[in-house]
């Protein structure tokens, strides 16, 4: 079976009818059951938005910051793994040799990864996704927020005014 989609339906008093009768042809069989839940939609334009806010203050991050992020993906990655927005795995090692290699496997796994080791202790951050399919719009905002706030901070101006540029700039 094909992965189905978010569809939008209405409710006519008595079913939920979809607006778009051909795609929900494509995607669901007559006489099967399928659960109905809520989708929160996020905005495409927030979305778009916080990410060249992230671009914006990549590029403008002092000098002595500036060579520690290859890229706006490993900022924004950082940014969600300082603020928070992550998820830890702690190893133990049978010694301070294996966690060392152990470290050098996790970081060739995902580049964006933060990892510690500390003496046989391995300890792995890795930032969550932040797909509109993975992150709900509630969620999403507060990392915006979090993220925006913190990457501002790191370039010395308000979050206003590296959203207000981000702006421009797009």
């Amino acid at each position: 079976m094909n992965e189905i989609y978010p569809l939008v339906f209405v409710f006519d008093g008595e079913a939920m009818v979809p607006v778009n009768g051909r795609s929900a042809d494509r995607q669901y069989v007559v006489g099967e059951s399928y659960r109905l839940a809520p989708f929160e939609e996020r905005s495409t334009n927030s979305h778009n938005h916080f990410f060249a806010c992230v671009n914006e203050a990549w590029l403008n991050l002092p000098i002595e910051q500036s060579g520690l992020f290859a890229s706006a993906k490993h900022f924004r990655k950082w940014l969600l793994i300082k603020t928070g927005y992550r998820h830890e795995r702690t190893i133990v090692a049978a010694n301070r040799d294996e966690a060392r290699k152990l470290a050098v496997f996790a970081e060739s796994v995902d580049p964006f990864s933060l990892v510690q080791v500390k003496d046989s202790v391995v300890t792995i951050w890795t930032a969550e996704s932040q797909s509109m399919r993975a992150m709900k719009k509630k969620r999403f905002q507060a990392s915006k927020d979090d993220v925006l706030n913190e990457a501002a901070a790191m370039i010395g101006v308000t979050s206003s005014k590296l959203k207000d540029n981000a702006g421009l700039a797009a």
